[in-house]
């Protein structure tokens, strides 16, 4: 159904065929970040004299710093422009990503993470809002899932690489990738962001002292019942989906002794799981509507993150990591275009408190499971993890039923 706010967007200056995929190399960027380390895990500990548990902290720091910050990049977004503030923070990745290379030490490590998780944050929430504000709804959905391939094809180039360099027990060498990656999205975003028509650089332009109109628009936002249940949705998603992936690579390195690159291989199926939906999203979208993508990818991650902790052979992950790939991008992609239009007059600030919501449930998550993974092992964790994300699935697709016109 056409979105009264959106329908005068089609009246407006064409935006460049690049801007879509520039933000989308950013978020290949961003995907290669966010998991370079999950392999790394075993190698990491050995390295630094640590446990699995404290190794995976480089996961959770991450996490936390991510989900935070972007309580503040979203009101900046709406500010100074969301397309500009991507450019820029993907320059500032360059940075922190070089300073995760350069690490002497664990705790300097951990905080070049931290500081990692801070400048990424601001790329895919503020590349989904800037979709939001020039895409009308009734084509939206697609055009998120097409953008979502970077981010896709970056969590398995990130897994693969990491997993390769813990191997060649190199792994300062991803982060240096990651840097040549960001400073060329980055100057390439910010050139054409002066090309971009007027609308689409600046939106929504707030007015007022920073603290308190970002206090108030979040404030605005969680007044929206609708938005609360999106946002506790995701927040759920995120700790029971992502306690159990991190470990994947570990559980299959040590359970049946394949190497961390073999490992790390397996789970780059999750990505391809993610470009199957992206590539057929509209077909999905067209046949099982909003409430049949998100229960059905609840039950797809249940079966395959279960098959994966009771697999008795290894190739078993091979099936489970794609399910498990496609079962999130058919829940996640839902909840994703729901968040753009939950607030359209402060779209920015929404969606990044979705995205915010998202990271700080998979830091509680992954925190959990590497404080729980020593006393009840990888199995269990796996088992846990998916019964938990199948309730979050169920539990929103009946909702959606009946949610609120925008």
């Amino acid at each position: 159904m056409k979105q009264p706010s959106e329908t005068t967007s089609l009246a407006k200056p064409a935006i460049p065929r690049a801007a879509v995929p520039l933000l989308s190399l950013a978020a290949f960027g961003s995907g290669i970040s966010l998991r370079v380390t999950d392999p790394m895990l075993p190698q990491l500990g050995q390295e630094f004299g640590v446990s699995l548990g404290d190794a995976s902290l480089v996961i959770t720091v991450f996490s936390i710093s991510y989900g935070v910050s972007q309580l503040l990049f979203g009101p900046l977004g709406d500010r100074y422009g969301k397309y500009f503030i991507v450019a820029c923070a993907s320059l500032a990745c360059a940075l922190t990503a070089a300073l995760c290379g350069l690490a002497p030490g664990f705790v300097s490590l951990l905080t070049a993470r931290l500081l990692a998780g801070a400048t990424a944050a601001a790329i895919i929430p503020l590349s989904m809002a800037w979709i939001g504000d020039v895409i009308p709804y009734q084509d939206r959905q697609p055009v998120l899932a097409r953008f979502l391939i970077g981010q896709i094809l970056g969590l398995a180039a990130g897994v693969l690489a990491g997993g390769v360099a813990a191997d060649a027990q190199n792994w300062r060498l991803p982060f240096f990738l990651v840097v040549g990656i960001f400073l060329v999205v980055g100057v390439a975003l910010l050139y054409l962001n002066g090309s971009l028509p007027e609308h689409a650089r600046q939106l929504h332009r707030a007015q007022g002292a920073a603290i308190s109109r970002m206090v108030n628009e979040f404030r605005e936002i969680g007044k929206k019942p609708w938005a609360r249940r999106i946002l506790l949705t995701v927040f759920l998603e995120g700790a029971f989906l992502y306690g159990a992936f991190a470990f994947i690579a570990s559980h299959v390195h040590h359970t049946f002794g394949l190497s961390l690159t073999a490992s790390g291989s397996l789970v780059m199926l999750f990505g391809l799981g993610g470009f199957v939906f992206a590539v057929l999203s509209r077909l999905l979208v067209q046949r099982m509507g909003e409430a049949g993508l998100s229960r059905w990818g609840g039950i797809l991650i249940v079966v395959a993150l279960t098959g994966i902790g009771l697999a008795p052979v290894w190739w078993w992950a091979i099936i489970g990591c794609f399910i498990a790939g496609l079962g999130f991008y058919m829940l996640h992609n839902t909840l994703q275009i729901n968040a753009t239009q939950m607030a359209p007059e402060r779209r920015g600030a929404a969606v990044s408190a979705f995205a915010a919501s998202f990271f700080i449930g998979q830091s509680i998550g992954v925190g959990i499971a590497g404080a729980l993974v020593e006393r009840i092992g990888t199995r269990n964790i796996m088992i846990a993890g998916a019964l938990g994300v199948l309730a979050v699935a169920i539990s929103f697709s009946s909702k959606l039923k009946n949610k609120p016109a925008s």
